[in-house]
């Protein structure tokens, strides 16, 4: 099957976290018998395809079912020929207006809009993956005309390999000195910045976020606040060029999220073995047990609590990291691979 798999503003956003959940499916379906197409566009790129439509051809390639990742006008585009065209459509709900507040400047005052948006936008689709279950309950109350399937975005643990041996390269670009409590992924207040802050004011360890920081006149003042003058033991590192060093010069990973749909980070903290504290929220408790592959906080008091036991609790972080990389050895491309082999097959099997 000629499959097409689209990242729109794929230089724009192969960093981030729909640009990597992409690249685990295209990795993961080099391996399957699927030929995939990365762009829909006739010479490459819209204006290419714009001169081809002056010229009387059609503008997009030939494929045999087209899935979409993000939510932009291409995208919207793809979808509508995909309608018009009798072509299977799949789209990829890793926008929702839940996760799409506390990013950006003024971003919590569209999540209504949005939610219409998203609403007409999936319901278009044959069928709608969705990387957890809770992803699911926030889209079917928008709610979304279409079938819709959970799969896991994944990890790709071989990227990950050899982040042991840059340790201690990355912590001495980076100041970090003793127990390094950390956390990977670009600045935004939903990722639980301020939580973040105020607990390296409340404990003595060394804290560093790995990651972008928006300075843009997009960039959320919470995030412009903290990141100009935060507090003495934080370090954030912007982009970071090869994320191994990130994970290697951590000792605990943390992520005190306000929402997440599923948390790639996660799964690559945990296929690194390191211990793991994360807030208590339905997404988590979907994928992962406290006490045994992480620790779940629902308060700063539980937060505290949990660094500081892991601080003076070699082998607890041990034993957690031992059975996190059990638990990322479950999301490993193979499943990725089958999961989306099945969807595929299901929405052509469907429309014939």
């Amino acid at each position: 099957m000629r499959v097409l798999n689209y990242l729109e503003l794929e230089d724009r956003l192969a960093r981030s976290g729909i640009g990597t959940s992409t690249a685990h499916q295209r990795a993961a379906l080099a391996d399957t018998d699927h030929v995939v197409e990365t762009s829909p566009w006739r010479g490459g790129s819209p204006v290419a395809a714009a001169g081809r439509r002056l010229l009387g051809d059609s503008p997009f390639r030939d494929y045999d079912l087209a899935h979409c990742n993000v939510i932009g006008p291409g995208s919207v585009a793809v979808a509508r020929h995909a309608r018009r065209n009798g072509v299977p459509l799949v789209l990829h709900a890793h926008v929702t207006a839940e996760d799409f507040a506390e990013s950006f400047r003024f971003s919590s005052r569209v999540t209504g809009p949005l939610r219409r948006y998203l609403r007409w936008f999936y319901s278009q689709a044959d069928l709608v993956l969705v990387p957890s279950e809770y992803t699911r309950s926030n889209i079917e109350t928008y709610p979304v005309d279409a079938p819709i399937r959970q799969m896991t975005n994944g990890v790709d643990a071989g990227r990950l390999a050899g982040h042991e041996g840059l340790r201690e390269e990355y912590r001495d670009r980076y100041g970090i000195d003793g127990l390094s409590v950390f956390t990977v992924g670009s600045v935004f207040e939903r990722k639980g910045l301020t939580t973040f802050c105020e607990l390296a004011r409340a404990v003595d360890y060394d804290f560093t976020w790995f990651g972008h920081v928006d300075e843009g006149p997009h960039a959320s003042p919470v995030v412009r606040e903290w990141t100009s003058d935060p507090p003495e033991n934080v370090t954030f590192t912007g982009w970071v060029e090869d994320v191994r060093g990130s994970y290697g010069a951590g000792d605990v990973f943390l992520l005190p999220t306000k929402d997440e749909n599923q948390g790639i980070v996660v799964l690559e903290a945990m296929a690194c073995g390191k211990a793991v504290v994360l807030s208590d929220i339905p997404v988590f408790r979907e994928f992962y047990t406290d006490g045994e592959d992480c620790l779940m906080c629902s308060s700063f008091g539980e937060y505290v609590d949990a660094l500081d036991r892991l601080a003076a609790n070699p082998g607890l972080r041990e034993r957690l990291g031992e059975n996190a990389e059990e638990t990322a050895a479950e999301h490993s491309l193979d499943r990725v691979a089958r999961e989306l082999d099945d969807a595929y097959r299901s929405v052509v099997e469907t429309r014939s």
